[in-house]
């Protein structure tokens, strides 16, 4: 018997206990799953970082930690977790983001914005986009949802260049590397998308420098996490003409207060932390095929390394 214990709000278990039970069973897995269990029967955390569960060293025959979100920045650092932790990628998460930073990447590709705000009686024909194979999109960040969202801007026509701390291919997808890489994938960039993970190496990676870089009347587009960017540096730029406007998904405080400057600039758009979340239905698929594989003696998919933060 294998005792998987659900570590999540109470709507989250509303959500998750028929789809995950759908796919233990699927898979032929003899289990019992709860939100209660001893501490020492608990073979397996279904884990989302905002749970109650800080305190991992009561779990003493635990074999791993799988995550509910994309995210582990919230986790990672935990020194009582000493067993492998697995991040969340799942088919839904993943469309769901494709799905997001495309729109956004076309609102400002088609100036969309000069058509729904200027709607006062003004013929502006002269306001054709070029097309997206002469518009330059960076995206830094080529993990999972990174890699995915590159190719679909490249499928579409965009010059694509992506940067990642290490070295990645992708097929159409101009990939530089490394901080000496930076400068290359962002230089005349005119729209960028951020995707990297939240640790001590990406804070503040989009700042006065990095911004420089950058082609005048630029945009940044931020569905990964609220400290990749220098917030002071950003309100500067975008003040001062160098960046035209910017879309955030993602704050260092969530929900963003509401007397915050994001709020009230007239070049940010602010949405709620909705780019893509994980779906029931598909991250049930991944979280009862890993159960299977770690059984099985086969390594987990997805599994965070710990000394890199993701």
């Amino acid at each position: 018997m294998i005792n998987i214990l659900f570590a999540a709000v109470t709507e989250r278990w509303d959500q998750y206990q028929h789809p995950l039970k759908k796919e233990l069973d699927l898979i032929g897995l003899e289990y019992k799953l709860s939100e209660k269990l001893p501490p020492s029967e608990v073979d397996y955390i279904i884990y989302a970082p905002n749970s109650s569960i800080k305190d991992f060293s009561v779990f003493t025959n635990l074999k791993a930690v799988l995550n509910l979100w994309a995210g582990v920045e919230d986790v990672v650092n935990n020194k009582t977790l000493k067993v492998p932790l697995a991040r969340m990628v799942d088919e839904g998460l993943t469309q769901g983001m494709k799905e997001w930073v495309l729109g956004h990447v076309m609102r400002y590709h088609l100036g969309i914005d000069l058509h729904i705000f200027g709607q006062d009686g003004q013929w502006r024909n002269w306001s054709a986009p070029p097309l997206a194979s002469h518009r330059n999109v960076t995206i830094l960040g080529l993990g999972a949802l990174g890699a995915e969202c590159a190719s679909a801007l490249a499928k579409v026509g965009f010059k694509v260049r992506g940067w990642s701390l290490t070295e990645k291919s992708i097929s159409n997808v101009i990939c530089h590397h490394g901080f000496k890489g930076l400068e290359k994938s962002l230089f005349g960039s005119e729209i960028v998308i951020l995707l990297l993970p939240s640790t001590a190496a990406t804070e503040n990676i989009i700042n006065t420098k990095t911004i420089s870089y950058l082609s005048k009347n630029a945009v940044i587009i931020n569905p990964g996490r609220g400290t990749l960017i220098d917030e002071t540096a950003l309100l500067k730029s975008l003040d001062d003409g160098k960046l035209a406007h910017a879309t955030l998904d993602v704050f260092r405080q969530e929900p963003l207060p509401a007397d915050h400057l994001f709020w009230q600039h007239p070049k940010i758009t602010v949405t709620p932390h909705i780019a893509s979340e994980t779906r029931p239905k598909t991250a049930s698929q991944v979280i009862a095929t890993n159960i299977d594989r770690f059984e099985k003696g086969k390594p987990l998919l997805y599994r965070v390394n710990f000394e890199a933060g993701y």
